[in-house]
């Protein structure tokens, strides 16, 4: 048990240590935003010194691709749409349960707005419990655990393209039946009343959704055989996205990326040239453009941005993306009301202007539905979550079947046995 009256004395300190921080944090932004005004007028050539350095620069930092002073307003999304999400969950693997192996649950959602459709809400379970699933990983050594929660991204990806273009098609299929019974019992019209009702359906807007960044910034330190299972099916569910014409955007809500403020470490430089090799090796805790250490970029976003209203387009520069082809990763930051939340998408939703104010339209439309985060998302995250009962339930339906197949001495550790039984 947590002994409250033993905390209490620590929550003192941290009071104290949390106001120090707002004040350090305050002095901060304000140093953020001379630099942001600063830069309005020399944007170009801090990108052109950002190119050209950029093999020099040891920090992760993206690059403008508007003129930083954008705050456009984002449109109102048409009624007639359709919203894609999925999330995971999982059971980790333990020594101690009936058997040792996991699980992975996909909640998928399709939420149809104007058109008179159920919705879908269901999740994918899936069980993995062969040698290659459990200790395929420990050759590069990656825990079981860690593997796990890579192979949920890859799932998430690959189920949330699936059931975006299936839900697509089938949008398709039911308006050209449509369009045969309005022929068929009204008399009236031909063939072309069929291409008419594709053509409604096609132009039905859609959106597919996932928590979190796109920028799978683990990667970084996978061997290049680990990360040629997690990342190739990722990159083709998104292929097929593309081909389909559904845009797919990252939702990040409280997002601590600094990648735009280190941006902008590139003007607070008092050297010549932004070359940390050369001028400041081994010291990157030191270095004199650290100025915005701990500031966040949504943080000086909200000095800019007004409810509805999104920041300029960033290009990620991070090393990882070299692996993404030409699925190169932007985002923007949008005021949604309750907060900054930072936008991901792939290149090609960007290239398409309308696809992408569309995308952004209906992303904003879901914040609203969802009281502050979107509700594609809370639901997904729903029907993924593996809760207490629902953990139960699962070993106990592996018990059954391992009794059915004659194996004996079948049950948990004791430990396992005595820390659910505590008699304390």
């Amino acid at each position: 048990m947590l002994d409250l009256s033993k905390l209490a004395g620590q929550m003192r300190g941290l009071s104290q240590h949390l106001t120090a921080e707002a004040e350090a944090n305050r002095q901060r932004l304000q140093l953020a935003q001379k630099h942001l005004e600063d830069a309005f007028s020399n944007q170009d050539e801090l990108v052109k010194i950002q190119q050209k350095w950029r093999d020099r620069i040891l920090f992760a930092n993206a690059t403008p691709v508007e003129p930083l002073h954008t705050c456009i307003d984002i449109m109102v999304p048409p009624k007639t749409h359709t919203v894609i999400a999925t999330d995971g969950s999982q059971i980790a693997p333990n020594h101690h349960e009936i058997a040792y192996c996991y699980l992975l649950n996909i909640g998928r959602v399709v939420l149809h707005y104007g058109q008179n459709k159920h919705p879908l809400l269901d999740s994918l379970p899936e069980i993995f419990y062969r040698p290659e699933d459990l200790y395929m990983s420990r050759q590069w050594g990656i825990r079981t655990e860690e593997w796990m929660s890579y192979r949920r991204t890859a799932s998430e990806a690959v189920v949330l393209s699936e059931l975006a273009i299936a839900a697509t098609e089938k949008g398709q299929r039911d308006e050209a039946t449509k369009g045969w019974m309005d022929k068929e019992i009204g008399g009236q019209g031909d063939k072309g009343n069929i291409s008419a009702s594709k053509s409604v359906a096609e132009r039905v807007p859609n959106l597919a959704m996932v928590d979190g960044s796109l920028i799978y910034w683990f990667l970084e330190q996978l061997p290049f055989d680990a990360r040629d299972h997690i990342l190739p099916p990722i990159l083709q569910s998104w292929k097929d996205l593309r081909d389909a014409g559904i845009p797919l955007m990252g939702y990040l809500s409280a997002s601590r990326s600094i990648e735009g403020m280190n941006f902008f470490r590139l003007s607070a430089c008092p050297h010549q040239a932004p070359d940390c090799i050369s001028f400041c090796p081994n010291q990157m805790e030191k270095i004199p453009c650290k100025v915005f250490e701990g500031l966040r970029d949504s943080t000086l976003w909200s000095t800019q941005l007004k409810p509805g209203q999104r920041s300029p387009l960033w290009r990620s520069n991070s090393r990882i993306l070299d692996l993404y082809e030409d699925q190169q990763i932007y985002f923007c930051y949008v005021h949604v009301g309750t907060e900054i939340a930072r936008i991901e998408f792939p290149q090609w939703v960007v290239e398409n202007t309308e696809m992408f104010e569309e995308s952004l339209g209906l992303m904003l439309a879901q914040v609203h539905k969802g009281y502050g985060y979107p509700v594609a998302l809370a639901e997904a995250h729903n029907q993924a979550v593996v809760r207490g009962g629902d953990r139960s339930r699962f070993f106990g339906l592996l018990e059954r079947q391992m009794i059915k197949a004659g194996l004996k001495n079948v049950g948990t550790s004791y430990k396992e046995a005595r820390k659910r039984g505590s008699i304390a």
